[in-house]
C-alpha cells in the first residue's frame, strides 16, 4: 500500500494523530479539531533539516513518525554538539513559546524518515490558554528538558567518559529499549560519532570504550544497534 502523502491528510486525520499523543489525548474534540485545522503534515527524508539556528521560531512540531535530532553547531566549523534524539509522539520546537529573539538556537534534523505535524505558535498558544492540561503539559516539558540539559552539564563536569557512556546507554535503553532474550536492544542506530557528540568526546574514545564493554559482556552490537546485556554493569564503579 502506498504511503499517504502529506497533502492527503484531512483535518480529521490530523485530529486523530493529535488524539494519540500524550499532549492531545485529553483535549476537547472541538479544540482538537481547531488545532488540527491550523496544522500541517510535513515529511522529511533522513538527514534533512527541519530548521536551523537563526531561523524564525514561529511554530512547534509533533513527531508523528521517525526521530528528530537536536543539536548545536559551532560557527565556521563542522563541529556539532548533539543535544538529544527525540522519539515519536513528542513535541519539540517549544522555544517558539518563550524565545525573546524569536529565533531558533538549535538545529533540528530528521534522524531517519520522519513525519511531523507543524503547529503555528499563535494557535498553539491559544490552545494552551484554553486548556489548562495542555498548558501544564507544555510547562512540564520545558522544565524537563531544562533539567536534562543541567544534568548533562553536571555529567560533563563530574564524570569520566566511561561513566557518561554508561549513563547514556542506560537512558536510551529506557527510552528506546526492546526486550529480547539476550537483553535490551536500543532500537535506534547509534553511529559512534553520534554517541561521541552526545558525550562531548571523540569517536575514537567511544569506539575503544564500546569495544571494551563488548569484550566484558556488558553490551553487544546487532545490525548497527546496541544490545545491553547487563545493565547493572554499564556504569563503572569507582568513577
Amino acid at each position: 500500500m502506498q504511503k499517504k502523502r502529506d497533502r492527503d491528510f484531512s483535518i480529521s486525520d490530523r485530529a486523530h494523530l493529535i488524539s494519540q499523543w500524550e499532549f492531545g489525548a485529553h483535549l476537547d474534540e472541538s479544540l482538537r479539531l481547531r488545532l488540527a485545522a491550523s496544522s500541517r503534515v510535513i515529511d522529511f527524508r533522513p538527514r534533512r533539516t527541519v530548521y536551523r539556528a537563526g531561523d524564525q521560531a514561529d511554530c512547534l512540531y509533533a513527531i508523528a513518525g521517525g526521530r528528530i535530532k537536536l543539536s548545536r553547531h559551532e560557527n565556521g566549523t563542522a563541529r556539532e554538539a548533539v543535544i538529544d534524539i527525540l522519539p515519536g509522539g513528542v513535541l519539540f520546537g517549544e522555544s517558539a513559546l518563550y524565545s525573546q529573539a524569536g529565533a531558533r538556537e538549535n538545529h533540528a534534523l530528521a534522524y531517519e524518515s520522519s513525519r511531523l505535524l507543524r503547529f503555528p505558535v499563535g494557535d498553539f498558544r491559544d490552545a494552551m490558554l484554553e486548556d489548562r492540561e495542555l498548558y501544564d503539559y507544555t510547562f512540564r516539558l520545558i522544565g524537563q528538558r531544562r533539567e536534562q540539559a543541567e544534568r548533562r552539564i553536571a555529567d560533563f563536569a563530574l564524570d569520566a567518559i566511561p561513566a557518561r557512556l554508561g549513563k547514556l546507554l542506560a537512558e536510551f535503553s529506557d527510552r528506546y529499549g526492546i526486550c529480547e532474550s539476550g537483553g535490551v536492544l536500543i532500537d535506534i542506530p547509534l553511529p559512534h560519532r553520534e554517541i561521541a557528540s552526545l558525550l562531548g568526546s571523540t569517536r575514537e574514545s567511544v569506539t575503544v570504550r564500546l569495544n571494551a564493554m563488548r569484550r566484558a559482556g556488558t553490551i553487544d552490537f546487532v545490525k548497527r544497534k546496541i544490545l545491553v546485556k547487563r545493565r547493572e554493569s554499564l556504569i563503572p564503579t569507582g568513577l
